[in-house]
């Protein structure tokens, strides 16, 4: 209960601490005084600001993202050190930095698991990685880490022959014999037709196990692997608008939050590789051109350059808080939608 609930407060965090941090060093590389780096909105928890810096970093109650206040993003704001004070392309990088460390961090998490942990590859070995409720191998009491060594009169070295000597036994008692713990069990499991193939099955998965791969190599296949869940990730957006993704589909905080303490029941390597998936779907939402995400922050801009003067900071505040406020209104929305799901057991 404990890691279902830590777990996803501490990837959630994490992935708006480096979001913000990124926004906040690039202010404070080109010269913009930052007045305050907070995670999650609403009333203050809690706030220190150290002596000679200026700048106030503070915890507020809802999680459920952060923000970095710079001088000079405000009308009548008119510090010397304000972001309004700075080039265009300073401005750009500065809002920009956010979703680029989000994408920087997925590509470090995959290459930290692929490096000490491993890439996961199906095992040869006859062991059972998984087994399916409500499957003849769970009725009988067939468990995860279990060794079949043998099926029939049959002995079992390789998974491969596991398969080649239950399919041709729809609905034959058979003799199983198992290793666990060191010692040897008997079980008597009748295989059921599949209802694709139609040969029998018993309802267990093949083992994995993780293969460490050479720096190098871990920091090549973190990039791939990075690239190919951005594409995957921006087909999921585009499925949105077009309508082939219902938005039912869509998990909002709640069901990411259950996601999260799933992925860390199963193991460290899941549960990294679903945080730099997550980190990369942060970082393309945020660029969407959505009022009070960087996307939209950066159209005003890219409209500034093409104009040649900036967007007046009334609208513009007030298009940022009418989307702000649209925002929270589609979270929780989706917020009701998981909880929906989850109640209904979907």
């Amino acid at each position: 209960m404990f890691l279902s609930v830590a777990v996803p407060i501490l990837v959630l965090a994490l992935l708006i601490i480096v979001h913000e941090f990124g926004h906040f060093l690039l202010a404070r590389t080109v010269g913009i005084h930052v007045e305050e780096f907070s995670v999650g909105f609403g009333p203050t928890l809690f706030k220190f600001c150290p002596e000679g810096r200026g700048t106030t970093y503070s915890l507020r109650l809802v999680p459920l993202g952060g923000f970095v206040r710079m001088a000079g993003m405000e009308r009548g704001d008119d510090h010397p050190q304000g972001f309004n004070k700075k080039p265009l392309r300073d401005r750009i990088a500065v809002i920009s930095a956010g979703p680029l460390m989000n994408f920087l961090l997925a590509v470090v998490l995959f290459v930290f698991t692929f490096s000490f942990i491993g890439i996961p590859v199906l095992s040869d070995l006859p062991v059972v990685g998984d087994v399916i409720p409500g499957s003849p191998a769970e009725h009988a009491g067939i468990r995860p880490g279990d060794r079949i060594v043998q099926v029939g009169d049959v002995k079992i070295e390789k998974w491969e022959e596991i398969a080649a000597n239950v399919q041709n036994r729809v609905n034959q008692k058979t003799l199983f014999l198992i290793e666990r713990n060191g010692k040897i069990y008997r079980f008597s499991i009748t295989p059921q037709p599949n209802p694709e193939t139609g040969v029998g099955f018993i309802g267990i998965r093949q083992g994995v196990v993780w293969e460490k791969q050479g720096f190098l190599q871990a920091v090549k296949l973190g990039l791939v692997r990075s690239l190919e869940f951005a594409s995957m990730i921006l087909h999921g957006l585009l499925g949105m608008v077009t309508g082939s993704v219902s938005p039912e589909e869509i998990a909002g905080p709640v069901g990411i939050t259950k996601m999260i303490g799933e992925a860390a029941q199963v193991g460290v390597g899941y549960l990294l590789t679903f945080t730099a998936i997550l980190s990369i779907n942060f970082a393309l939402i945020n660029l969407l051109p959505i009022p009070a995400l960087d996307g939209s922050r950066l159209v005003f801009l890219l409209i500034e350059g093409i104009r040649g003067k900036p967007v007046d900071p009334d609208k513009e505040n007030f298009i940022h808080l009418v989307g702000f406020a649209l925002l929270m209104f589609l979270i929780i929305l989706i917020t009701y939608n998981d909880l929906l799901r989850i109640l209904t057991g979907d």
